[in-house]
């Protein structure tokens, strides 16, 4: 496995006009969020205490043991991102206002029209193009810049 470093340096050569950074600190949670919606959706038969759980927790467990093999730190952050996108998956599935799937759909699709827009401005190809990897990297880009502002190393 490649290290983060080379990683997270990879993906910002697709990523370097300002326009485009900012449309990605927007679209790449939501994205992130969207997919976490869309398993949290599906029910698994098995139960813990009086809460039927979902495939998002499954899922979510293994992305974290991904960014643990990359930076133990960074799994840290993506860890407690990937808890915010539980919960907010269920206060929407909660709420009763709006079917999960469907709140999920509408954001999952403006949020890529969003993506390209940007590498449209940007003027190259999403770097997941390259390495379908690099959809993991996207959030862990974000949160490496977050760390860097509160001085956690990688």
């Amino acid at each position: 496995m490649q290290n983060i470093q080379y990683l997270l340096a990879q993906y910002g050569e697709s990523h370097q006009h300002k326009t485009n950074k900012i449309i990605h600190w927007i679209c790449v949670p939501i994205i992130f969020f969207s997919i976490v919606g869309f398993l949290y959706a599906i029910k698994l038969p098995l139960f813990w205490h009086l809460y039927q759980l979902n495939v998002a927790f499954i899922v979510t467990f293994f992305a974290i043991l991904y960014y643990i093999k990359l930076s133990p730190s960074l799994a840290i952050g993506m860890f407690i991102f990937c808890t915010i996108c539980l919960l907010i998956a269920h206060f929407v599935e909660q709420s009763g206002v709006i079917q999960l799937w469907v709140f999920c759909s509408i954001f999952f699709i403006l949020a890529w029209i969003g993506q390209f827009y940007g590498h449209n401005i940007e003027g190259k190809k999403p770097s997941f193009l390259k390495d379908i990897q690099f959809l993991m990297i996207g959030p862990a880009w974000l949160m490496s810049f977050l760390y860097k502002k509160i001085g956690i190393k990688l």
